[in-house]
């Protein structure tokens, strides 16, 4: 179960509203999500994600600004659809294009043409032989740890949080009423 909120400073204070992520896909349909929220392209708006005390998600943006992402436990967020939207190369310090096009040259089942499944470093279901998702994304927390450092929450603050972290991050920016009333 996910809950996902977007809270956007305005001059009279924060503002909340929840939010539908199923029509979002990538990082910048929720980036183009949290903008529609703001009614000044100035503003900060904080979009909050979080998996039933499994991990927990922060996506800043100041203005037109890139993104900022933060995210309690990479490789728990791999495992989800949500979290695998925010885990880009990036910010799991990956070359974007060190895959070297690989497709190019394979088939379907991932072999090279002609080549055995084995051999390719594959298993016999075509999985790559040792590796998986989870096991190549970090376990923890990852991200921008200063997110929040000039709303309040400090580094520290931020990585002690524990399971009703969102209700934390809020009381620490003088939101949690208004977080409370889309719950």
């Amino acid at each position: 179960m996910y809950f996902a909120a977007l809270l956007a400073r305005t001059e009279d204070g924060w503002e909340a509203s929840d939010t539908d992520l199923d029509d979002v896909e990538t990082l910048s349909d929720l980036t183009e999500l949290a903008r529609e929220a703001s009614a000044d392209d100035e503003e900060t708006v904080l979009v909050f994600i979080e998996q039933e005390d499994s991990w927990f998600a922060l996506v800043r943006l100041d203005g037109e600004d890139d993104p900022r992402i933060y995210v309690s436990d990479a490789a728990a967020a791999a495992r989800s659809s949500y979290g695998e939207i925010l885990l880009t190369d990036e910010l799991l310090g990956r070359d974007p294009g060190s895959d070297d096009d690989l497709d190019d040259f394979t088939d379907l089942d991932g072999t090279e043409d002609g080549e055995p499944a084995a051999a390719a470093g594959f298993d016999e279901d075509g999985d790559e032989g040792g590796e998986t998702s989870e096991e190549a994304v970090p376990a923890g927390p990852i991200g921008d740890l200063h997110i929040l450092a000039d709303l309040g929450m400090s580094q520290k603050e931020l990585l002690s949080l524990t399971e009703d972290a969102l209700a934390e991050i809020a009381d620490a920016l003088g939101a949690s009423e208004v977080l409370e009333t889309v719950r």
